[in-house]
């Protein structure tokens, strides 16, 4: 075996591992060591172990946190058990934003948890913009295989330089990467980490037919396995760099292996319910970074693109909380 057939094998094993059993092996933290309260007062609790929290949802208000530092790229991670029983137009919410920093122009990476009637399933719903162009929504919507009340699953952000990979469960379920013709759409920008709870009535189940019944609060989701693998950086310097190698080195998991990208498939195959590729009546032409599948549009025609479609902008707000209000209690 020659030398740059060796050095490919031991490329392909190093990235296997890198992608696998590296990202499942980082550090867990504890609460305190990387988060701070962001709103909610009594409705964010953290165990005594400090190394799980709950965040509430009530009449009053909803409840969340947020990373003590500001990330350029890593891995981000937290198993999440979600509220049983009745939970339409709840949302909770997994997400990198930099709202704070860059009100016009903000980058932001999203899982969405939204909330059903009884009887119907939670949904996940996936969301990418850089640079303010919430105009352009780039959600996905699945449903999931198990389900999500009865226990904890991890719910997991790769973000590098060039690809942003969404796990459940180690699985991952949908991959974006960055092309020339996003432009600044794809996230570039430092970002913190957020968890939130809030009141989505207007727009989370079936376009706002459905929303918070508080006969049935208080809602209550619980947060533990908590990594923050990320390159902190000051955002405060005009050209933030990451000079971390062992965040630099997550691009090598950014490649994903045979073997996952056959479950992403069987994955999206089974549980995609929406994609902004296919939404015809948002987007008239479709956008660039799409590859259209003949047989994927057709399986997704049986879905409502009005109903099951993007979050309407209005709307949004309700999710993120700026860091100076984070003492304060908010009404919904």
């Amino acid at each position: 075996m020659g030398f740059i057939t060796r050095f490919l094998v031991f490329m392909s094993l190093f990235t296997s591992l890198v992608s696998g059993f590296a990202l499942q092996k980082l550090p867990l933290i504890q609460f305190d060591e990387g988060y701070t309260q962001l709103f909610g007062d009594q409705n964010l609790i953290v165990h005594r172990d400090g190394k799980s929290v709950r965040l509430t949802l009530d009449e009053r208000t909803g409840s969340g946190f947020v990373s003590n530092d500001i990330y350029l790229h890593g891995f981000f991670s937290s198993s999440i058990k979600l509220p049983a029983d009745y939970s339409a137009g709840v949302v909770i919410a997994f997400y990198l934003s930099n709202g704070d920093l860059y009100e016009k122009n903000h980058d932001e990476i999203d899982f969405e948890f939204l909330g059903n009637i009884r009887g119907r399933e939670w949904r996940i719903q996936t969301n990418i913009y850089g640079n303010g162009s919430t105009h352009l929504g780039r959600e996905e919507r699945y449903n999931l295989w198990f389900d999500p009340t009865e226990d904890f699953h991890q719910y997991s952000i790769l973000w590098s330089l060039s690809h942003i990979i969404f796990y459940v469960d180690n699985v991952p379920i949908r991959e974006v990467k960055r092309t020339a013709s996003m432009g600044g759409d794809f996230p570039a920008k430092p970002m913190s980490l957020y968890s939130t709870i809030w009141d989505g009535s207007k727009w989370a189940t079936d376009g706002g037919k459905y929303g918070v019944n508080y006969k049935y609060a208080p809602y209550v989701s619980q947060f533990t396995d908590l990594i923050l693998h990320g390159c902190a950086v000051d955002p405060t310097e005009k050209f933030p760099s990451c000079k971390d190698e062992a965040v630099q080195n997550l691009r090598l998991a950014s490649e994903i292996t045979e073997s996952q990208r056959n479950k992403m498939e069987i994955f999206r195959q089974k549980h995609m319910t929406y994609s902004y590729c296919y939404d015809h009546m948002r987007y008239k032409v479709v956008l660039s970074e799409c590859v259209v599948n003949p047989a994927e549009a057709k399986r997704l025609r049986v879905y409502d693109p009005v109903t099951f479609g993007g979050i309407p902008h209005g709307h949004r707000r309700g999710k993120h909380r700026s860091r100076s209000r984070l003492a304060r209690t908010e009404s919904i």
